[in-house]
């Protein structure tokens, strides 16, 4: 089957296209150009929506077990590093620092996973050594993990 490509995986089947992308990954970028094409056309006169009513609505928009997780994580992070300005990077809610991603939470359902992330960018302090973890692979949240994110997200805006 020239063209595409099907790999199972504990998930079930996911198609990859001849570019390599899955249908997933696709909707993830048409996303982001969709977001950069609005943020370009907001000129100075136009009133700007607010970005952290869009985050709300994207979590709005998940499944329940998806939905729980982000809105936990959402009142964290602006608990933990209030400065730090929620936006839509990708389709997913995100928190940046000078206009640059420092964590996101992608969605179990976005891309069909076992479980939703917790990640952070390069920007993130959370050097550690030579090796450091960069994503946290979330199912639920307990009270002691709510106390590492709220450490993670405040060594991450630091």
């Amino acid at each position: 089957m020239k063209g595409t490509q099907t790999s199972t995986g504990n998930t079930g089947a996911v198609e990859e296209q001849a570019d390599g992308f899955t249908d997933e990954e696709r909707d993830a970028i048409k996303e982001r150009a969709k977001e950069l094409r609005a943020a370009g056309r907001r000129g100075s006169r136009a009133a700007k929506p607010d970005p952290e009513t869009e985050v709300l609505a994207k979590i709005a928009e998940m499944e329940d077990a998806d939905r729980v997780l982000a809105a936990r994580l959402h009142a964290i992070i602006r608990a933990a590093a209030p400065d730090l300005s929620p936006k839509l990077w990708y389709g997913m809610p995100a928190y940046a620092k000078a206009g640059k991603v420092l964590c996101f939470f992608q969605s179990a359902q976005k891309f069909k996973s076992r479980y939703a992330t917790l990640g952070f960018s390069d920007p993130a302090n959370l050097d550690e050594g030579t090796m450091w973890p960069t994503s946290y692979a979330l199912t639920k949240l307990t009270p002691a993990d709510e106390t590492l994110i709220a450490a993670l997200i405040e060594r991450a805006a630091g």
